[in-house]
């Protein structure tokens, strides 16, 4: 059975649809990477700020301390800024237990 104009336009159509949004998927997935680095390199150039500057420690003990989710309260949970960890400061401490 041979294909008619309609059904060949059609199929075309579809397949178009479906390159798009391949294309918006990869887009999104770029995007997302390009946040996610972003985010990494920050951190770490805010914990090697923090290593030097005591003010930039209490920052950073500051933001980890304030975490509002439970799973990155547990990540940071006994971990200490840099240049705080070397004053003999205490840990940060594991607050999931707390009520917010």
């Amino acid at each position: 059975m041979t294909e008619t104009t309609l059904e060949k336009l059609e199929r075309q159509y579809e397949q178009a649809k479906a390159r798009l949004q391949a294309a918006k998927a990869r887009e999104r997935t770029k995007a997302r990477k390009l946040e996610a680095r972003r985010k990494i390199i920050l951190g770490g150039a805010l914990i090697e700020r923090a290593e030097r500057d005591p003010d930039a420690a209490r920052f950073l003990a500051k933001l980890v301390t304030g975490l509002s989710r439970q799973q990155d309260r547990k990540t940071f949970a006994g971990w200490q800024a840099p240049a705080l960890s070397n004053s003999g400061a205490r840990a940060i401490s594991d607050r999931s237990g707390e009520d917010q």
